[in-house]
């Protein structure tokens, strides 16, 4: 009797003094989410200024994090962050908010995952190995905290590659260890503490990495030569004729303070067959990333259950043009793409879906206008930079597909072939309208100076 309790004590004593593995931490936590709870601790900023919408974060060997929503609390508060295989989990998406209600600072950033809406935090005060978590943004458990600077991280608007050094302790880095994301000194040759947004190469990459800025100001030298000649050699010759010199010279941008000076530029001029919808890795236009196909399907999954008023048709605007949708001008989701308007052709590229109810279209007499190519459906965003308020996008309006319903991407429709675009968003305040080469947003005109009409 006497022995078997020396045992256990002693068996107690070996497992309270050993270390735990890293895998062992990280272990579900909860079996489901109290979604009340959850609801009212992660709510969405829908005012907030993103620099970058729906984007990975790849480590310098490659992966990416993510988080998984059961790792932590019942809130999926105190969730760790963890790295694995880009595109092998859920959870990778996130959001770079540079102002906005938790965001107050100049020069800096939140990092907001866009599964569970909680912001990347350290904390000092708990035990070591536990400090780098996911937290409600504002700091507070329930979601009632304003600013936090233990969420607050410096950024120049790069996509890297950069490091998360939090403002509450600016000495010290996010650092990957093992699976996890932890903390350590900062180290300017450490690797581990090297990250980068959209797809953009790893610091242990042998491509060059470009952060925004560089874009912007090197497009014409170095990116303009490798998207014509990829693009050319990977597509067909009619997109030489896509690809001018005007379209590539122009950098799409992505930062708040850059997509304001320069909008992507549009598709203006394209011959007989399109642009055809790629099935493998190709330069895509904005952020100066690569398409990603896994992350391509699993953001615009087609909806088979849709009620379609019409299937696979041209649009033309009211100045006679066609909307036109290029796949490879966007991100690698193949989200925000620009709506470009060209002569009419009939090529797959100006096909489009009109959906009167589906997933994503729960409201009597509306419409959404998607494109039979990608999928992606056409969305008006206020919060962008004037010239990039309409955009093609996830049906639903989240980046990486898992949005029910969005009214910015709905638009009245009670049936035949001519309809005004005004986002339900707006309620007839805002409607769109051709820009210089694209779809673009102005004040609702109220008469017929605004009507599109679909080619049957």
């Amino acid at each position: 009797m006497h022995s078997s309790i020396f045992v256990f004590l002693g068996l107690q004593s070996f497992v309270t003094a050993s270390p735990i593995a890293p895998s062992r931490l990280f272990q579900r936590a909860v079996t489901e989410l109290d979604q009340a709870a959850f609801d009212e601790a992660q709510q969405p900023d829908n005012t907030a200024t993103k620099a970058f919408s729906g984007t990975q974060i790849r480590t310098s060997d490659g992966r990416c994090l993510f988080v998984n929503e059961l790792s932590g609390d019942f809130r999926a508060n105190l969730t760790p962050i963890q790295v694995a295989e880009c595109d092998s989990t859920d959870g990778q998406g996130w959001d770079i908010i540079t102002a906005g209600k938790h965001n107050n600072i100049q020069g800096s950033m939140l990092v907001v995952s866009t599964l569970t809406n909680a912001c990347f935090n350290f904390d000092p005060r708990r035990a070591s190995g536990n400090q780098v978590l996911l937290f409600s943004c504002g700091g507070r458990a329930d979601g009632g905290g304003a600013v936090t600077n233990s969420q607050l991280f410096p950024f120049d608007g790069s996509s890297g590659p950069l490091s998360f050094s939090p403002n509450n302790d600016l000495q010290s880095c996010f650092t990957v260890k093992g699976d996890v994301v932890d903390i350590a000194p900062c180290d300017a040759g450490n690797a581990d503490q090297q990250f980068t947004f959209d797809g953009a190469p790893g610091a242990g990459s042998s491509s060059p990495t470009q952060n925004e800025s560089e874009v912007t100001a090197t497009f014409t030298a170095t990116v303009t030569a490798t998207v014509t000649a990829s693009v050319t050699a990977t597509v067909t010759a009619s997109v030489t004729a896509t690809v001018t010199a005007q379209d590539t010279c122009q950098a799409p941008a992505t930062t708040a303070s850059e997509v304001t000076s320069s909008s992507p530029a549009a598709t203006t001029n394209v011959d007989i067959g399109g642009i055809p919808n790629p099935t493998e890795a190709v330069p895509v236009s904005r952020a100066g990333g690569v398409l990603r196909p896994t992350a391509v399907a699993e953001a615009h999954e087609r909806d088979d259950t849709a009620t379609r008023a019409f299937t696979s048709v041209s649009i033309q605007a009211p100045n006679g043009e066609c909307l036109f949708i290029d796949p490879t001008a966007g991100d690698f989701r193949e989200n925000l793409i620009p709506v470009s308007l060209v002569t009419c052709a009939g090529t797959p590229n100006e096909k489009f879906d009109i959906i009167t109810a589906g997933k994503h279209n729960n409201a009597e007499d509306s419409a959404l206008l998607v494109s039979s190519l990608t999928n992606g459906c056409i969305s008006f965003d206020g919060r962008r930079p004037a010239g990039d308020t309409v955009t093609l996008f996830s049906c639903g309006g989240r980046a990486a597909g898992e949005g029910e319903t969005n009214s910015g991407q709905l638009v009245p429709f009670t049936g035949g072939t001519s309809l005004v675009f005004a986002p339900e968003s707006e309620r007839n305040a805002t409607c769109l309208v051709p820009g210089d080469g694209r779809l673009d947003s102005a004040p609702c005109a109220g008469d017929n100076s605004q009507v599109f009409t679909i080619l049957t």
